[in-house]
C-alpha cells in the first residue's frame, strides 16, 4: 500500500533545461496530487494542482501543473533579476524541503509565481525564535507557461545549494504547496495538510517524507 505521506522522487541519467517544461523525463516522475487545504478539507477541482519531481546527480527537479480557472493574481512589473518579497501573498507554488531528517525544523524554501517570479531563503525554527536568512541565494532556475486553463511551473536546484545530496534510498522531509486566488476566497492548498487553526505552512511536523529511489 502506498503511503500517502511518503513521495518517490525518481532519478534521471541526464540533465535537462529546466525550461523544457514538456521533457519527456517529467513522465518519469510519479504525480503527486495537491488537492487539499492546509485544513485538510478537499479544495474545489479547479483549484487542484499535481506536482512531479526527478533528481539527477546535480539537482532537484519540481514541476507543478495547476487548473487555472480563476483571474491570475500576480505582478504587472515583475522582475526576475531579485528575489520577490511577499510573492506568498500572490499565486505561486512553494517547496519546503529539510535535508536533515533529524533537524526538520531547518529546512529550505523556494517558491516560483506564474510570472517566474521567486524567493529562496533558509528558515530555522530550533531555537525559540524564528531564523529566516534571506541573503541564501540558491542559484535556482525557474520556468513557466499560462495556458488557457492551466498554469505550469517548475523549478531546478543543485545539490550544491544544500551543501549535500542525498544517495538512492535516502529520505529527507518536505512539503509542497499551492496558494491561488485573492481574498476572502484566497486558497491555501497543501500536500500535506498543516491542521492548524490559522493558515500556516510552516509546520514542519507535518512535513511528508521525499525517498530518493
Amino acid at each position: 500500500m502506498t503511503d500517502p505521506a511518503r513521495l518517490r522522487i525518481v532519478h534521471i541519467t541526464e540533465d535537462f533545461p529546466i525550461k523544457q517544461l514538456e521533457s519527456s523525463h517529467w513522465k518519469e516522475a510519479i504525480p503527486v496530487p495537491i488537492t487539499r487545504y492546509w485544513t485538510g478539507h478537499d479544495a474545489p477541482a479547479e483549484r487542484h494542482a499535481e506536482a512531479r519531481l526527478l533528481w539527477s546527480d546535480t539537482a532537484i527537479y519540481v514541476r507543478y501543473q495547476a487548473v487555472q480557472t480563476e483571474p491570475l493574481v500576480v505582478s504587472r512589473t515583475p522582475d526576475l533579476a531579485r528575489k520577490t518579497m511577499n510573492l506568498w501573498d500572490r499565486d505561486v507554488c512553494e517547496l519546503f524541503i529539510a535535508p536533515d531528517s533529524e533537524k526538520p525544523r531547518r529546512y529550505f524554501e523556494f517558491e516560483i509565481g506564474p510570472t517566474g517570479e521567486w524567493i529562496d531563503l533558509i528558515v530555522d525554527l530550533t531555537g525559540t525564535e524564528v531564523v529566516k536568512d534571506w541573503d541564501y541565494l540558491s542559484g535556482m532556475q525557474g520556468a513557466t507557461a499560462v495556458e488557457n486553463d492551466s498554469v505550469i511551473l517548475a523549478m531546478k536546484i543543485e545539490w550544491s545549494s544544500f551543501g549535500k545530496r542525498p544517495e538512492v534510498g535516502d529520505i529527507w522531509l518536505g512539503n509542497l504547496y499551492r496558494c491561488v486566488g485573492s481574498d476572502p476566497n484566497r486558497g491555501y492548498l497543501a500536500w500535506q495538510p498543516t491542521l492548524t487553526a490559522e493558515q500556516n505552512f510552516h509546520v514542519p511536523e507535518k512535513f511528508g517524507e521525499f525517498e530518493f529511489v
